[in-house]
């Protein structure tokens, strides 16, 4: 079967797109509040997000001091499938399944992306990236990993086979793009006793200088996409392939 870049049953669970910024001197959280106004009729609820610390002291006495940023606000579509999050380090947008069209995607992330561009006034991105993370559920028990994936962990033929968790990651740089790919793939709890469920994750990004109204970016970003799906289309079988075709 020949590798698609499109499956009817595309067995993606969410898509994202992530900017890395920096805001100008002086910038602060209540001015992110403002974005809110600007998306409410499409993201109405708006959550609060907040980074954490804790610092250990020893001494005569151990003194332990927890503390909370306030960060930047996640905003939700009514439906809970998209997810913008506007933040003093960036910009991210989540789509939840069902995954439909990478332009379909792109474009809601793109006019998100100008809404926090117009108030926040970066005056850089930092590191463009590109994440889609994938489910996939096979038939079990699995005899052979190989027979569904191409990566697969290797495990000594003088151990055990029997194998009931797993998480491997590879960071492969991708020269011709200047970027790095990171693969994570996991066992996840199936949906039905007859199935293995195997998370299948694909992160790409470059950091790289760019002026916030660079156009480049966005082709940049459609190029990772790309990459992602020789990427992903590398990773299974044939066997797969039938599964999600």
């Amino acid at each position: 079967m020949q590798p698609s870049s499109h499956y009817s049953k595309a067995p993606i669970t969410e898509a994202i797109i992530d900017l890395k910024v920096t805001l100008p001197d002086g910038f602060t959280v209540e001015n992110l509040a403002d974005i809110h106004t600007h998306v409410r009729d499409h993201f109405p609820t708006k959550e609060a997000m907040h980074t954490g610390s804790l610092l250990f002291q020893s001494g005569p006495s151990i003194k332990i001091d927890a503390s909370r940023e306030h960060h930047g606000f996640l905003f939700r579509s009514e439906d809970g499938l998209r997810i913008f999050q506007a933040t003093l380090s960036g910009f991210t947008f989540n789509r939840l399944a069902p995954y439909h069209t990478w332009e379909e995607f792109s474009s809601d992330a793109r006019n998100l992306w100008e809404i926090y561009k117009d108030i926040c006034k970066p005056s850089s991105v930092t590191r463009a990236a590109v994440r889609f993370i994938n489910r996939l559920d096979l038939p079990g028990p699995l005899p052979d990993f190989k027979d569904y994936l191409r990566t697969v962990p290797e495990v000594s033929p003088d151990l055990s086979q029997g194998l009931s968790s797993f998480f491997m990651q590879l960071q492969l740089p991708q020269e011709d793009l200047n970027c790095m790919l990171i693969i994570n793939e996991a066992f996840t709890p199936p949906t039905s006793p007859e199935q293995v469920s195997v998370i299948l994750d694909f992160d790409l990004f470059r950091e790289q200088i760019w002026q916030s109204d660079d156009e480049t970016i966005w082709s940049f970003l459609g190029e990772l996409r790309h990459r992602k799906n020789l990427a992903f289309n590398a990773s299974i079988t044939d066997k797969t392939r039938e599964l999600i075709a």
